[in-house]
C-alpha cells in the first residue's frame, strides 16, 4: 500500500488526526481538491468570526455610551474585509505547510474511489490500508426557478459591497449570524422563514430575546413563506412565494442548510451505505460498512452537533485508534455550541427544554445576570440571562446563556460539568476576582 492511512478531505476531522498518525510513524496522505483546512479555515468560521469581530466591540460600546462613550465608533466594511483577508487568506498554505512539515504527504485534486483501499486522483491512483472521507458538507440550494440569482455563505464572506438590501433565507446559524453583521454594517435587512422556527436547537425563550433585539434594529422576519420563484428587475430581485407573496432585494442568501458532499466520489461504486441528504453511516468506530473505509465530521449522519470542534475531537479519536492507544468506541462528551449573534446563545449538556420534561430528575436555576449580578452591570448588558440545570445528587449538568460573554462562561463551565464539581468542591477553586468564572461559580 501505499500509505497506512489516506484521507479525503483537509479539514479538522483530517489534520488534527493525520499529523500525530504521522508523527506515530504511520504513513499517511492528504488529498485536497481545494484550500487546505477545509470549509471553517477558509470559508466559514474563521472568516466569519474576523467579519463580526467589531460588530461584538460596538454592541458593547453601545451599552455604555453615556457610561463613559460619548459616540459610537463608524464601522467600516472595506476595511473590515480587507483585514478579512489579511488574516484568513494564508491560512489554507499554513495547513499545508504544518501538513509537511509532520510528515504528512499532500496531494492535491479530487479524489474518488476505484475501490475500497484504492483512490484515484486525476491520472494517478494511490492505495491505502484505511481511508478516512472527510469531505463536510456544502450549502444547499433551494429548487425553484431563479434560484442562480442568489448567494451563499461562501459568497457573503468576500463580498466586497454590502448591499443596501439583503435577504436571508432561512433561520439557523447562518442567516442570524450573518443577518446580525449585515445589520450592524446599515443593511436593511429581511429574514424570510418556510415555517416559524429559528435557531430550533437552542433555548427558544433566549433565542427570542435575539430576535426582539434584532426587530428593534430594525432587522424584519417574515414568516410561514413559500417562494416559488426569483427574478431579476430593474428594481431588484423579485421574490414571489405563495398567496401572491412578492419581496424586492438587491442580494439574497440563501441559508437554508448544508447538505453532506457525497456526491462525484463512486460511494456506490463501493458499496458505501450514505444518504445523500443525511450523511454517511458510521459504526462506534466511525468506520463505514465498507471495511478500512472511515469517515469523520459534518459528512457523518449523526446526532452530534455538526461543528468544528467535533470534527476535531473525531480525528484525534482515529489518531488513537489507528496507532493502538484505545480499542475502545468512540464516546462523546458534554459538548458545547453557540451562534455568534449579538449577544450569543451558548449552551452544553442537559438543555431547560430536556430538564422541563423531567422534574422528577432535574431542578432549573434561571438567573438574570443584567439584573442581578454587579459583574454584568459593569458593562450594562442589555441583555444576559443564564439557565442552570442539576441533577438530582446536585450535579451541574447543564448550562444555557444568553449574553456578551456567553462563549467564555459556557467554556468554563463545561470543565466544571465534566469534572463534577460542586459545593464544597468549589472552595478548592480560587478563581480571579472579578472575572466571568468567579461571577457564575456562586450560582452552581
Amino acid at each position: 500500500m501505499d500509505f497506512d492511512v489516506l484521507f479525503l478531505g483537509s479539514g479538522q476531522g483530517a489534520w488534527n488526526g493525520a499529523i500525530p498518525m504521522a508523527k506515530a510513524g504511520l504513513k499517511v496522505g492528504v488529498v485536497e481538491e481545494g484550500l487546505f483546512g477545509g470549509v471553517c479555515t477558509n470559508r466559514g468560521c474563521n472568516a466569519k468570526i474576523t467579519l463580526d469581530r467589531p460588530v461584538e466591540i460596538l454592541r458593547q460600546v453601545e451599552e455604555l455610551k453615556g457610561r463613559g462613550f460619548d459616540s459610537l465608533p463608524t464601522l467600516n466594511w472595506h476595511d473590515l474585509m480587507a483585514h478579512k483577508h489579511e488574516v484568513i487568506d494564508s491560512l489554507a498554505q499554513g495547513n499545508k505547510d504544518k501538513l509537511e512539515n509532520a510528515g504528512v504527504q499532500t496531494i492535491i485534486g479530487h479524489g474518488s474511489f476505484i475501490d475500497s483501499h484504492t483512490i484515484a486522483v486525476a491520472d494517478k491512483t494511490y492505495t491505502a490500508e484505511k481511508i478516512v472521507i472527510v469531505s463536510g458538507r456544502l450549502p444547499h440550494r433551494l429548487d425553484i426557478a431563479g434560484s442562480e440569482l442568489f448567494h451563499d455563505s461562501t459568497d457573503f464572506l468576500v463580498t466586497e459591497e454590502m448591499p443596501e438590501k439583503i435577504t436571508f433565507i432561512g433561520g439557523g446559524y447562518v442567516a442570524m449570524e450573518f443577518a446580525t453583521i449585515a445589520n450592524a454594517f446599515g443593511s436593511d435587512v429581511t429574514v424570510i422563514l418556510r415555517g416559524e422556527s429559528i435557531l430550533k436547537d437552542f433555548h427558544q425563550p433566549y433565542v427570542q430575546e435575539v430576535v426582539a433585539d434584532l426587530k428593534r434594529r430594525g432587522v424584519k422576519f417574515q414568516k410561514n413563506i413559500t417562494l416559488e420563484s426569483a427574478e431579476k428587475t430593474e428594481k431588484g430581485i423579485v421574490l414571489h412565494g405563495k398567496e401572491g407573496y412578492q419581496h424586492t432585494t438587491d442580494y439574497v442568501l440563501d441559508a437554508t442548510g448544508r447538505l453532506p458532499q457525497t456526491q462525484n466520489m463512486n460511494f456506490e461504486g463501493i458499496g458505501l451505505d450514505f444518504d445523500p441528504i443525511k450523511g454517511i453511516f458510521v459504526n462506534e468506530f466511525l468506520e463505514t460498512n465498507v471495511s478500512g473505509v472511515y469517515a469523520t465530521g459534518d459528512v457523518l449522519n449523526k446526532t452530534q452537533p455538526k461543528i468544528t470542534p467535533v470534527a476535531a475531537y473525531e480525528s484525534q479519536y482515529l489518531a488513537r485508534l489507528f496507532t493502538g492507544k484505545t480499542k475502545e468506541p468512540i464516546t462523546y462528551p458534554p459538548i458545547a455550541q453557540n451562534v455568534f449573534t449579538s449577544p450569543r446563545i451558548a449552551t452544553v449538556g442537559v438543555t431547560p427544554a430536556e430538564a422541563k420534561k423531567a422534574p422528577e430528575k432535574y431542578s432549573i436555576t434561571a438567573v438574570d445576570y443584567a439584573q442581578k449580578d454587579w459583574f454584568h452591570q459593569v458593562g450594562n448588558d442589555a441583555i444576559n440571562k443564564i439557565t442552570f440545570i442539576h441533577d438530582q445528587e446536585g450535579y451541574l449538568v447543564g448550562v444555557t446563556n444568553v449574553g456578551n460573554d456567553a462563549v467564555e462562561t459556557i467554556n468554563g463551565l463545561l470543565d466544571v460539568i465534566n469534572a463534577k464539581i460542586k459545593a464544597p468542591d468549589q472552595e478548592e477553586l480560587i478563581y480571579i476576582f472579578p472575572s466571568i468564572a468567579h461571577s457564575y461559580m456562586k450560582y452552581i
